[in-house]
């Protein structure tokens, strides 16, 4: 007949639930504030003010900005005042807290060797929830970096549940388009 078979079927079926997963489980900050720790950085967990991810699909202007805790919580942080950083590195779960956890911390262990070797100050490693990629611009403006890093899970597709991003702005500020 015309159907498809079995194995294809069962193959689209679990690719597809695999990238339904990846967009609705949660980053685990604990664990990822911990492994960051391990590694020897800093980090600070912020907030967008896309609270839930049903808001976070319906809204994307909501993920964009910090919620007013965050900024609060960036501006007074001990590590961040008064301080003018050459790259800040933002980690947001975005569609897929899987890929985050799964490609972050290695990311950021190799760039932070380029970072010693070339002398750049990082600023603490800033963990983003409800994060779209535009976020990241907000966050390097607060810490007054010159570049930003913004890593971000990517939209799944059926192939590839565990896709990062890595998104590079120079001198960002809130609403930029570049």
């Amino acid at each position: 007949g015309c159907s498809i078979p079995t194995h294809a079927m069962l193959e689209f079926q679990l690719a597809h639930a695999q990238a339904r997963d990846a967009v609705y489980q949660a980053l685990d900050v604990d664990a990822l504030t911990s492994n960051l720790a391990e590694n020897g950085l800093y980090s600070i967990h912020v907030q967008s003010l896309a609270t839930d991810k049903e808001i976070y699909l319906k809204r994307p202007d909501l993920g964009r900005l910090l919620d007013d805790e965050s900024k609060q919580k960036i501006a007074n942080d001990q590590y961040t005042r008064n301080e003018n950083f050459d790259v800040c590195i933002v980690i947001g779960d975005g569609l897929s807290s899987f890929a985050i956890e799964e490609n972050a911390v290695t990311f950021i262990n190799a760039f932070k060797e380029q970072i010693v070797e070339e002398k750049w100050t990082l600023a603490p490693i800033v963990i983003a929830t409800g994060s779209r990629v535009a976020l990241g611009d907000q966050v390097a403006e607060l810490l007054n970096a010159k570049m930003l890093v913004m890593l971000i899970g990517e939209r799944p597709g059926l192939s590839s549940p565990d896709s990062m991003g890595i998104y590079y702005t120079w001198d960002a500020k809130t609403g930029y388009l570049d």
